[in-house]
């Protein structure tokens, strides 16, 4: 039975666990396990593990086989990907603070309150990924990428695997807020909207795919407890009520999420599992236009990032 063990700094600019299976530790003379980056989305909030990443790309570090990512989470980790660690600080406080990306007046009228077209337009007219880079990284060193979105349809995830023609499209499908973007999108035909929907943390996933030593950067701090909000769900339940499935995932996600942060904290024997997460008292929410306070979290990500590098243990490679 595995048992969790909280490692130092809880509460402090990040929080990790290491965990030990039947007390013995994983550390020491033990095969190379397949590992996984996985990374949270959450909006705005995710300009900490922005950071993070940053701390990563920028020493080299990419011992991982596979990332998954969603919604705010699968752009950075595409920009870590790329080898452009500078890239999401720069559109955030270049494209994210503009009232054509997010603009609350505009929503009232019935428009976007995050227009992801006018955003993905000026990204990948001014600051594109670097696609060649990107998938020479995948495809020379065998790993594996995956976009989580949702399907409007049946309310379950879908586990996107990119191509250089498919990428950005992907990622906008992760990223597409119901009610908060307005449209619709489809992936092969399928409508589709935000992974965080159905899987937000999607280590379990990871270990599916045979993960067995995960890394999992949060957008939210360890101790957070998705709560369910009735508001909410009336609003998405009205918008949606064309797609039953979707409204049931809506009426699941809070007890879907929590399951996902206990896997997080209590992995099943044989899987280590390495949080890094913000502290509790980080000042960024899903919207947040504010650029000190969102400079601030890049800043407390890289430190929690480098502080991750240096104690994570010899030989453990996530």
């Amino acid at each position: 039975m595995a048992c969790c063990i909280p490692d130092g700094h809880r509460g402090a600019q990040a929080a990790r666990r290491f965990c030990l299976d039947g007390g013995r530790s994983f550390f020491m003379n033990e095969p190379k396990r397949k590992s996984a980056l996985v990374v949270e989305g959450g909006g705005m909030r995710g300009i900490f593990a922005a950071g993070v990443l940053h701390a990563f790309g920028r020493t080299g570090f990419d011992p991982f086989d596979l990332y998954i990512g969603v919604s705010a989470g699968a752009c950075h980790l595409a920009s870590y990907l790329a080898g452009q660690h500078d890239r999401n600080l720069e559109i955030t406080l270049k494209y994210s603070l503009s009232p054509r990306f997010i603009n609350p007046r505009r929503f009232l009228f019935g428009g976007h309150l995050m227009d992801l077209d006018w955003m993905w337009e000026q990204t990948i007219r001014h600051h594109r990924l670097d696609l060649t880079a990107l998938f020479e990284t995948l495809l020379r060193r065998n790993k594996e990428y995956r976009i989580v979105a949702t399907s409007v349809e049946t309310g379950k995830a879908l586990y996107l695997s990119p191509g250089p023609d498919t990428l950005e499209h992907f990622l906008k499908v992760s990223s597409a807020i119901p009610v908060l973007y307005r449209n619709i999108l489809e992936v092969g035909g399928e409508k589709a909207t935000d992974g965080g929907v159905v899987d937000a943390i999607p280590a379990r996933e990871a270990h599916r795919r045979g993960a067995t030593d995960i890394t999992v950067i949060r957008s939210r701090p360890a101790g957070y407890v998705k709560k369910e909000s009735p508001f909410a769900l009336a609003l998405l339940s009205l918008y949606y009520r064309k797609y039953p499935r979707l409204v049931e995932s809506f009426r699941r996600r809070a007890a879907v999420y929590n399951a996902a942060a206990r896997f997080v904290r209590c992995p099943p024997a044989g899987v280590r599992v390495s949080e890094i997460a913000p502290p509790s008292d980080l000042d960024v929410g899903r919207i947040t236009r504010d650029a000190n306070r969102l400079r601030a979290a890049y800043s407390i990500g890289m430190d929690s990032g480098n502080r991750y590098l240096r104690e994570r243990p010899a030989g453990h490679p996530g």
